[in-house]
């Protein structure tokens, strides 16, 4: 039988806030799961602190839930140990890119083979309105009364200095795009990095719907070659009258399991627990 919609709810009550990007995401992720034709058993969800966090409570898949900027350690350790599972790793802007930042690059250069699907909605959604990593300067929030000093975390540069070899942006308010470009990032073979600008209709009153509306720009209309690392490092930084969205850039190379001769032999799961220590010991005569 195959599998549906409702297959993939949890049954838990959502308690967003009526209108939040979520329901999207968490909509086009269930989407990407059906058309794929993964087996839910097979696929692990990782989610941290935030609005976003609530993900892992809707979606019926293996869930994870962990504390404050922890998913991608988490999630690497999923892969490592049982590396024929899909993991994906959900994080808000805050999560991904304060806390969690620490963690970032060193999964975009391993190139761990996962998706890192970021809810970045530019402010804190689930503390009541502060001011984000990813929140444009001049923002007027709790935080910054008189607005935001300091220029925006950019997570597509971020991405691409970074190592990542697959990075991608979609909005919320494009499903059929966004569902096409999470099903590019789960199948792809490497870290991918999906930046989805997520309007918070709470407390962000300026990057709302009808802003990205305005703006939104499809690359794959516009003949972007994602090959071309320079061309997408400069796509990256565009944001004003033209926001790009899709994918910006894919590179193929060795994935961070690759390296280690123990997973060669299949998901550690299903391999015999007795090991022959022989050679091991003669080394210590």
């Amino acid at each position: 039988m195959s599998l549906t919609m409702k297959d993939l709810d949890t049954g838990a009550t959502n308690t967003w806030c009526p209108g939040c990007g979520n329901f999207a995401i968490l909509m086009t992720v269930k989407q990407a799961l059906i058309q794929l034709g993964l087996n839910p058993s097979q696929v692990v969800a990782v989610s941290g602190i935030g609005c976003h966090g609530k993900t892992t409570d809707y979606l019926k898949v293996n869930t994870f839930h962990v504390i404050h900027g922890r998913v991608l350690p988490a999630a690497t350790a999923i892969k490592l140990a049982n590396h024929g599972l899909t993991v994906l790793g959900f994080a808000g802007d805050g999560d991904a890119f304060n806390i969690g930042m620490g963690h970032f690059p060193h999964a975009a250069r391993r190139n761990v083979n996962m998706a890192y699907i970021v809810h970045d909605n530019l402010i804190y959604g689930l503390t009541t309105g502060q001011a984000s990593p990813t929140s444009r300067q001049g923002l007027v929030t709790k935080t910054t009364p008189r607005g935001s000093a300091e220029p925006g975390v950019n997570p597509l540069t971020q991405s691409l200095t970074g190592g990542a070899t697959f990075v991608a942006r979609t909005f919320a308010g494009e499903a059929k795009h966004m569902t096409e470009v999470l099903k590019r990032a789960i199948t792809h073979r490497g870290f991918a990095v999906v930046d989805v600008l997520q309007p918070c209709v709470t407390f962000n009153r300026v990057n709302t719907y009808e802003f990205y509306k305005q703006r939104v720009r499809k690359l794959e209309e516009e003949g972007h070659d994602e090959g071309d690392f320079e061309a997408a490092y400069r796509r990256a930084q565009e944001w004003g009258d033209v926001i790009p969205i899709g994918v910006f850039y894919v590179e193929e190379r060795p994935t961070y399991e690759d390296g280690f001769p123990a997973l060669a032999g299949g998901p550690l799961v299903g391999q015999p627990l007795s090991r022959d220590l022989s050679g091991l010991m003669a080394e210590f005569k």
